[in-house]
């Protein structure tokens, strides 16, 4: 009951695990903002979830445009009353040796997940802090905000950094009621990682069942992928924890591929 009534936005929820942590939200009785550049989709998640018994509206926004965040949080405010839960999710994924990757896709790549993440948390916690409530905020990291993999080096460096930006959102707003965490998912099989099988076989030379059970589950405890639900249920516990007992934490879900 910890969500019941609680206004949760959703970055990058229009589909993959931003969707699923939108619908679990919502199932746990949050009204859900599904923001994403994608807004035809967004809207059907939303239509999804209002026509589950659940409150959601779809909402466009680049979370790299600094003028396009700060409109959709206070659009949100303004509509809903409040923002509760942040849930920082958007995401990309380019690969490629370094010495091959170009400056235009490694600005990308930190543009759409640490710019982002800021650029959210930014407007959304001025809101936490007025309201006299606090709030949660989650990061949605990776493994690779822990370990590092070949030909990654954007995307390992982008999620390292939401480690820090976690810890530091904490300790200014641990005392104002505001929780900060990141939740590091193993390899999950959504449309984003199916795009890297291939691709990662050809970088290394192996073949695509190789890549699968030899780079990206060889170091779980089980050979299984990371499920959707797995992410959606560590969010939905971390977002109606409301103490800071785990303020600034990581929360690995991998399959014991990394263990803390």
């Amino acid at each position: 009951m910890a969500l019941q009534g609680k206004i949760a936005l959703v970055t990058g929820a229009a589909s993959g695990i931003g969707e699923q942590t939108a619908k679990r939200l919502a199932k746990d009785g949050a009204t859900v903002v599904i923001a994403d550049l994608n807004l035809v989709n967004a809207r059907k998640v939303a239509d999804d979830i209002v026509a589950a018994g659940g409150k959601a509206i779809a909402l466009s926004m680049d979370v790299t445009n600094e003028d396009a965040v700060n409109a959709g949080i206070e659009d949100t405010v303004a509509k809903l009353g409040s923002i509760d839960v942040l849930v920082s999710n958007a995401g990309i994924q380019i690969i490629a040796p370094i010495e091959e990757y170009s400056f235009a896709n490694w600005k990308k790549m930190l543009a759409i997940h640490l710019d982002g993440a800021f650029l959210t948390t930014r407007a959304a916690i001025k809101h936490m802090y007025a309201s006299g409530k606090g709030g949660s905020i989650i990061y949605m990291g990776s493994v690779h905000s822990h370990e590092a993999s070949k030909l990654k080096s954007a995307y390992v460096t982008a999620k390292h950094g939401l480690l820090g930006l976690a810890r530091t959102v904490a300790k200014e707003g641990g005392a104002r009621g505001v929780r900060a965490n990141v939740v590091c998912p193993g390899f999950v099989r959504t449309p984003l990682v199916e795009k890297q099988i291939p691709e990662q076989a050809k970088a290394l030379g192996i073949s695509e069942d190789d890549v699968v059970k030899n780079v990206m589950l060889k170091d779980t405890v089980d050979g299984e992928f990371t499920t959707v639900a797995d992410i959606a249920n560590t969010v939905a516990f971390l977002a109606g924890f409301e103490s800071n007992a785990l303020n600034g934490q990581s929360i690995v879900v991998s399959h014991g591929w990394f263990m803390q």
